[in-house]
């Protein structure tokens, strides 16, 4: 499983283009954008699209909150919650799992330590990606500098009915198959491919 948050790397036409040139390389493959895109993105190409964070609010007197009902209806399948660029308190997290669940959308929660990932089991989200944020944009794979984290998390979640997803620096294809020889069943990718000027150079070798 590869899921790719495209953050605010691209913006307007350019999440489109990008999206359909990840569809040429890899159907498979997950994409994240921005709220204002996913309808097009998910109109427009093949892919599974979520979004990249949801609020707990729900109900039409919700001014410039994004609901789990909009994202649902603009055609998105899940989204990213928690991410360390989006920290959610776990009360309102836990209220978010239950409006994304309500309306048949999958969560995959973003945790930055052993400890909050043991907190994120009991709100049953479908995936849970550990990152460790001081490696995030930096090139420098978790899979590499912290593989003792990983295989603690992975035990952590054995026996559980959530998917295992490593991300932080992973940038390469070699990146992707060590993070599945640790355990994981899948990444999460942003700058590698949404902050690069040339991201064929991965997506061409990036294979599941």
């Amino acid at each position: 499983m590869i899921i790719v948050n495209f953050k605010n790397y691209k913006t307007g036409e350019e999440v489109l283009k990008l999206a359909k040139k990840i569809q040429k390389y890899n159907k498979k493959i997950i994409v994240a954008v921005p709220a204002i895109n996913i309808k097009e993105v998910s109109e427009k190409t093949n892919l599974q699209t979520f979004a990249q964070h949801i609020n707990s609010k729900s109900g039409e007197k919700t001014t410039g909150f994004i609901t789990a009902k909009s994202i649902r209806n603009a055609g998105a399948s899940g989204t990213l919650l928690n991410h360390s660029e989006h920290p959610i308190y776990f009360d309102i997290l836990k209220k978010t799992v239950e409006e994304c669940k309500r309306y048949n959308l999958k969560t995959l929660i973003c945790s930055n330590s052993l400890y909050e990932v043991k907190r994120m089991l009991k709100l049953k989200p479908n995936y849970i990606a550990f990152e460790d944020p001081k490696l995030i944009a930096t090139e420098k794979s978790i899979t590499k500098y912290n593989p003792k984290s990983i295989r603690k998390f992975v035990k952590i979640l054995k026996g559980e009915r959530i998917m295992p997803i490593c991300g932080a620096g992973i940038s390469t294809p070699e990146d992707y198959e060590e993070a599945l020889k640790l355990g994981c069943r899948g990444v999460l990718i942003s700058s590698a491919i949404a902050g690069s000027k040339s991201p064929d150079k991965i997506l061409k070798k990036l294979r599941y």
